[in-house]
């Protein structure tokens, strides 16, 4: 027990560090850009069910070192964001900066496989509050990639079912 535990805790400077990491896949029908453009449009934060708000305007594409603030839905507090790392169609990675003693990075990354398209979502938290956070935010990060996934999806539905209606509309009624 005590060598298992030992991979999780870090002695630092009489500080304990402890470092958690959880990684949730789903796969997805839709392609891989339509599900890059929802990953990569932080202003929409709708499927997300911790954040709120952003105050990023619509439309900007995130960059490494753009910093940004979000409104989580269980406090008024805003959270600073940092986009780290960018790789289109791949790979972003954005690190929550929320409150001392905690460290939390976020990736994202969307891969074309043989079933679909698999999005992961990767949680990794490092600091000594770390089991605290995680205790209260697991139930809403087990939550994050299925909502993503199934708002890319809502989203083409809908476009089809209003193909279909502009088409029943026609001049070829009868």
């Amino acid at each position: 027990m005590r060598a298992w535990l030992s991979k999780f805790v870090q002695r630092k400077r009489r500080r304990f560090c402890v470092s958690l990491v959880r990684t949730y896949r789903e796969i997805s029908s839709a392609s891989v850009d339509e599900l890059w453009q929802k990953v990569v449009d932080i202003a929409d934060v709708s499927w997300h069910p911790l954040l709120k708000s952003t105050n990023v305007p619509y439309g900007l594409v995130p960059k490494p070192g753009l910093i940004y603030q979000a409104v989580t839905r269980l406090s008024p507090i805003p959270i600073r964001i940092f986009v780290e790392r960018v790789n289109p169609r791949e790979l972003l990675s954005v690190r929550v900066l929320a409150i001392p003693g905690v460290e939390e990075r976020v990736t994202y990354k969307v891969e074309s496989t043989v079933c679909g398209t698999c999005l992961s979502y990767s949680v990794t938290l490092r600091g000594w509050l770390s089991p605290l956070i995680w205790s209260f935010s697991r139930p809403y990060a087990d939550r994050v990639a299925r909502a993503l996934v199934e708002a890319v999806e809502g989203a083409a539905i809908q476009a089809v079912s209003r193909k279909r209606k502009s088409l029943k509309d026609g001049c070829f009624d009868f």
